[in-house]
């Protein structure tokens, strides 16, 4: 049970988000800043995600990373970090007892990474590793393939991790100017979640954050905004031999700040958010053509995007995307009905109630919002928004996203695939 949430503000422009769980032991500290690939230029991609690796790599009072690892193993934490395109997080989670240590350590990574030259280079090699692994695998690889179809040469179609070449051209001033572009304590958010109480909470982030100055004041901006318009369908192929194809089909869809963004996270639900979605049912049920076969929304300030992602045999490519085509056109012209919505419903309702168990999960729930919408919504004040969604609101979204011209399909499979065929199946539309 989450109780009510606090917003603080220091005197440094810091913020800080409290959120007392009860009936837990465990404390997240979650810490997000407003950068990431998305606002980098074509010759700094992947500077954010390489800034997130050295991060780790050892500050001046703990000078390598063994230190800082050993200290956090020491109390039993779970940590980590991650680079999304809008935004960089780091966290923290905890025994309430260590919170204090907890969080003097990711001050103390935040503010005093020393950036070692040799660090630095050696780290080079761990990304591009890292490239490599996820553009070996299809599974992982389909998602940025479908937002470089989507997105084309934008900062949002670029990947999070940055081209190879980039990566070892990276120079080491360049990149902590980049760092400290952004990274500025009156532009960084703090979420704390979990056994805590709100006073004692405000003086430990203030003894190791309230002290810290900014040296600007202006918060960071997209370097291109984008508004998605297609004229036709765009196809992505990469050519890999595997004997499962990996493929995405979705089109441009709502921001954060859309008025119909519930209505189409229900769509997305029915579609293909569960085992007894529509596409579950047809694509794998019925005739056995995938595995697994999921929607997801994609989400961001000014844009996002609806994909449907599915994993098939090579020979039965065109038949799942035949009947993928097919559902598409039914939810479009026919809409749903009030089992199917009311379904929906409550499937959010209990996933949000499952997740928010977890303080790392709430965390995350406050942060976000806040970062990157402005405004906050309790997982209470959001269920009702769910809930008022009706069977014309669903329609009309179908209708407005669904758009033949706007189709886009990334696919990862052999070179034998007759690309010609999938071309005319996209044009021949919806």
């Amino acid at each position: 049970m989450i109780s009510d949430y606090l917003r603080h503000k220091f005197l440094n422009g810091l913020k800080l988000i409290t959120a007392p769980i009860l009936n837990t032991e465990a404390v997240t500290v979650l810490i997000l800043l407003p950068v990431g690939s998305r606002y980098e230029s074509k010759n700094l991609n992947g500077a954010s995600h390489f800034i997130e690796h050295m991060m780790f790599k050892g500050t001046r009072k703990r000078p390598s990373n063994l230190l800082i690892a050993k200290e956090l193993d020491a109390i039993g934490a779970e940590y980590n970090a991650f680079t999304a395109k809008d935004l960089t997080g780091y966290w923290v989670k905890l025994d309430k007892d260590f919170l204090e240590k907890g969080v003097e350590i990711l001050a103390d990574i935040l503010f005093n990474s020393i950036f070692d030259l040799n660090d630095f280079e050696k780290e080079k090699g761990v990304i591009l590793e890292e490239i490599k692994m996820y553009k070996d695998n299809p599974l992982l690889f389909i998602d940025d393939l479908f937002e470089q179809t989507i997105y084309g040469d934008h900062p949002l179609g670029w990947l999070i991790s940055g081209e190879e070449e980039n990566i070892k051209n990276f120079n080491r001033q360049t990149i902590l100017d980049f760092k400290n572009r952004y990274y500025q304590v009156n532009q960084m958010l703090i979420v704390i979640a979990g056994n805590i109480k709100n006073k004692t909470t405000v003086e430990i982030i203030k003894k190791s954050f309230g002290r810290q100055s900014s040296l600007r004041k202006r918060k960071s901006v997209f370097k291109k905004f984008l508004k998605t318009k297609q004229k036709g369908p765009n196809f992505k192929k990469l050519s890999k031999d595997v004997q499962q194809i990996q493929l995405a089909l979705g089109f441009p869809a709502y921001s954060y700040f859309h008025p119909n963004l519930d209505a189409l996270n229900l769509l997305s639900i029915i579609l293909g958010g569960n085992m007894s979605s529509r596409l579950f049912t047809e694509v794998r049920v019925k005739r056995g053509l995938a595995y697994f076969i999921k929607t997801d929304l994609n989400v961001y300030q000014d844009t996002g995007n609806f994909v449907i992602r599915a994993g098939v045999d090579g020979e039965r490519v065109v038949e799942a995307i035949k009947v993928i085509l097919e559902e598409l056109r039914k939810i479009r012209d026919q809409g749903v009905d009030d089992e199917e919505l009311n379904r929906a419903k409550n499937f959010y309702e209990g996933k949000l109630s499952l997740n928010l168990e977890d303080s790392a999960e709430v965390a995350a729930w406050y942060a976000k919002q806040e970062m990157l919408i402005g405004k906050i919504l309790t997982p209470e004040a959001k269920i009702a928004k769910i809930k008022k969604v009706q069977l014309k609101d669903i329609q009309a979204v179908a209708k407005e996203i669904i758009q033949p011209k706007a189709l886009n399909l990334a696919l990862i499979g052999p070179q034998t695939i007759n690309q010609s065929l999938l071309l005319s199946i996209l044009r021949k539309g919806l």
